[in-house]
């Protein structure tokens, strides 16, 4: 009767044995492709300079009871917050203040957590990446949805928006991935920008909700939301084809 020899135990076999989670984590940078170098951060905006200078010094002196996950959390609960106040503006004019504040609020949580984790040398790369970017799109639906049921645009305008805003999302994050770098800004416009344009577009809606344009009259928010969408959607195409070209070169198929 045959015998059958079983094959000598690799290194990674008795590697496995005396500690588990170091071949798991081969096995599952292989199949997912995850480097251990996290990738390269690119922030380019108008006021990135300044902004970075201002949540550091506010990082410094943050009190030891107030963690990364509070503000977090409470970037999410303002952008929630201003939608709801978009929601009623247009009922409530008022209510375009408590955007503003709210705005400000949701700068504060969603841009000072990363700084305070890394001032306070307390990072947690993947469940940072992971939970920030899924709360900025939770925020978002809420905050165009706000718009949507505001009056103060039209609720394709929104829907276009929110469109516009995930697929430039999924291609920073597909880009992270594969080319290892994330970029926070598209022609030196990122989210503190737009957190600006809201707030003085929300100032503006008091004097000025609608404008004459090519012989016709437009509300306000859906002449800046038209000009949002096909901005975005020109960086998506820009972007997508850059980094396609790119991996096209990298990863050539010899002949």
């Amino acid at each position: 009767m045959p015998v059958t020899v079983s094959s000598a135990p690799t290194l990674p076999d008795f590697t496995e044995q005396l500690n588990p989670h170091v071949l798991s984590e081969v096995r599952r940078a292989r199949v997912t492709g995850i480097k251990a170098e996290r990738s390269e951060r690119i922030q380019e905006s108008w006021v990135a300079g300044i902004e970075k200078r201002a949540l550091v010094w506010l990082a410094q002196r943050t009190p030891a009871w107030v963690t990364p996950d509070q503000l977090t959390a409470l970037g999410l609960m303002a952008q929630i917050g201003a939608g709801v106040s978009y929601a009623i503006s247009g009922s409530h004019r008022a209510a375009l203040l408590a955007v503003i504040a709210c705005l400000f609020l949701n700068w504060m949580g969603d841009s000072l957590d990363g700084t305070l984790a890394r001032t306070r040398q307390q990072l947690r790369p993947r469940y940072g990446f992971y939970v920030d970017h899924m709360v900025d799109s939770f925020g978002s639906l809420a905050l165009m949805g706000g718009l949507a049921l505001s009056g103060y645009m039209n609720p394709a305008i929104a829907i276009g928006l929110l469109i516009g805003f995930l697929m430039l999302s999924i291609q920073s994050y597909l880009a992270a991935h594969t080319v290892g770098e994330f970029r926070l800004s598209f022609w030196k416009f990122g989210p503190t920008e737009l957190r600006l344009l809201l707030a003085a577009g929300s100032l503006a809606l008091f004097w000025k909700p609608q404008v004459h344009l090519f012989g016709n009259v437009w509300k306000l928010f859906d002449v800046g939301g038209a000009i949002g969408i096909a901005g975005m959607s020109l960086m998506v195409v820009v972007a997508t084809a850059q980094n396609t070209m790119r991996l096209y070169r990298e990863e050539r198929i010899a002949r």
